[in-house]
């Protein structure tokens, strides 16, 4: 029975979004594996999107960057957590062999943490990255080009693939590049049934809003109200608004919510962008400068789907009556296939089959 150690990082949702999918199908074309998942997503959120049997280990595999919101890079602290991480570097990658050791893996699967590979690749494990950026690319841009970032890099460059989904980076420094399609868990339109339970005329609008499990919140409370429309937000906002539905409240998973809804609104993120994309979801947006992802991220977006930015005073404020009814008036394009799930799927089992 071959045994996936599979890192994802808590850096937002993103990471399990582009993995979730990936070891669901993986398990049901190998229903021998064995998978156990490292991360520092809470349980209750990887067992929300992975549907495959797994092991869960608390784990903190990368530092991904400090936030002070949904759309702020602290970038000292990022600077100072990415030196003191690396201070005593050696001392993690052996601690971080001995477990894979002890764990019995025969490969190591991250998106995107990098010690987990470094220690997989001084026990010599197989292991491949999985992600569409990488922090060695990251930290460039907000630290500098130096020695933490050469580490970083080399965990990556000697990797047996990264295999980079699209959209995504370019990462031109990585030797093993191995672009894959789009990674999406594509739910079911549910709108009937949730038109029902929520007691809707037809003529009503539903716009779920996520941040993608930063810990950051939209000050809804202070929208104004919209004729017809309804927002759907997460209980941990505790937003007090007429209009406002929590999520936790619905009967039906957070794909199958996004499939039913009438439109997004987020900020630049892998698996929001192209699983909405993958729905035929409309999406607003309020962009992230600054990050590094945010071009590869948005181009794809504004070529597959329905878009529009927004800044960001003019969703603090809910003033997006306008840009919601342009894009409801554009004509619906053809939702993208997330094929990238069965490349990754098929290329992890040609890896997995020697083991077993």
């Amino acid at each position: 029975m071959p045994h996936l150690v599979v890192s994802i990082s808590g850096h937002g949702f993103g990471h399990v979004a582009q993995t979730a999918p990936i070891l669901n199908l993986l398990q049901q074309r190998m229903p021998e594996l064995r998978m156990t998942v490292r991360s520092a997503v809470p349980i209750s959120h990887l067992r929300s999107r992975i549907h495959a049997p797994f092991a869960y280990l608390p784990s903190e595999g990368d530092i991904g960057m400090v936030m002070s919101s949904a759309l702020d890079v602290c970038v000292e602290d990022s600077c100072s957590a990415y030196r003191a991480f690396h201070a005593n570097w050696e001392v993690r990658v052996a601690d971080e062999t001995h477990l894979l050791l002890a764990l019995g893996a025969d490969m190591v699967l991250s998106n995107v943490g990098y010690l987990p590979l470094a220690g997989a690749q001084r026990a010599g494990i197989p292991n491949a990255a999985l992600c569409s950026l990488n922090w060695a690319d990251i930290y460039r841009h907000y630290c500098g080009d130096d020695a933490i970032a050469m580490q970083i890099q080399s965990c990556y460059a000697c990797a047996d693939a990264f295999l980079r989904a699209t959209p995504g980076m370019a990462m031109e420094r990585l030797p093993n590049l191995v672009p894959v399609a789009p990674i999406a868990a594509v739910g079911s339109n549910r709108r009937d049934e949730l038109d029902r339970h929520l007691m809707l005329s037809k003529e009503e609008r539903l716009v779920l809003v996520s941040l993608g499990g930063i810990t950051s919140r939209l000050p809804i409370e202070r929208w104004p109200r919209i004729d017809g429309v309804r927002w759907l937000v997460q209980q941990g906002w505790r937003v007090e608004h007429p209009d406002a539905i929590v999520i936790e409240s619905l009967p039906m998973n957070f794909s199958d919510l996004l499939a039913s809804s009438d439109a997004l609104i987020c900020k630049p993120g892998y698996g929001s962008f192209v699983e909405a994309a993958c729905s035929g979801v409309r999406v607003l947006y309020a962009n992230r400068a600054d990050w590094p992802e945010s071009p590869a991220l948005n181009g794809w977006l504004q070529q597959h789907g329905l878009c529009r930015e927004v800044s960001r005073n003019d969703l603090e404020r809910g003033k997006i009556e306008d840009s919601l009814e342009e894009i409801w008036k554009a004509s619906r394009l053809k939702p993208v296939i997330p094929e990238g799930v069965s490349q990754v799927a098929e290329w992890l089992k040609a890896q997995l089959l020697p083991a077993g």
